[in-house]
């Protein structure tokens, strides 16, 4: 089943206090973007923010569930992702709090420019 169009509306709406909100749909789900970093995903069954192992023991702590999936062959595979606690749609001290651990993970993960090596200068 494809996400609607109006659910991801919505989440544009609920994040656009955070910065410029893109959506892009990729492997029958969504990718969720904060001025060009993705923070969080999305599908059929839930959201899912951005964890690193700054975040991550929060999100357990909280009881949320780690994203994960399963390859054709059976295996399950995961990402870091972890679900989006419910009173975030309710509780805007929830949302700004929760959000911002993802984007704090989103930052840090984002790759680095690699450095050049300087040419040696000529006498």
């Amino acid at each position: 089943m494809a996400i609607s169009s109006s659910y991801l509306s919505h989440l544009k709406d609920l994040f656009s206090p955070f910065g410029q909100i893109t959506i892009r749909k990729m492997f029958g789900g969504a990718g969720v973007y904060c001025d060009g970093a993705i923070f969080a995903i999305t599908g059929d069954e839930g959201l899912w923010f951005k964890v690193d192992d700054i975040t991550r023991a929060e999100f357990e702590q909280a009881g949320c569930a780690r994203f994960t999936y399963e390859f054709d062959n059976g295996k399950t595979g995961s990402m870091s992702y972890y679900s989006a606690p419910d009173e975030i749609y309710d509780d805007a001290d929830a949302l700004k709090h929760w959000t911002q651990l993802a984007l704090g993970a989103a930052s840090r993960s984002q790759k680095k420019p690699k450095k050049t090596a300087k040419k040696p200068t000529k006498r």
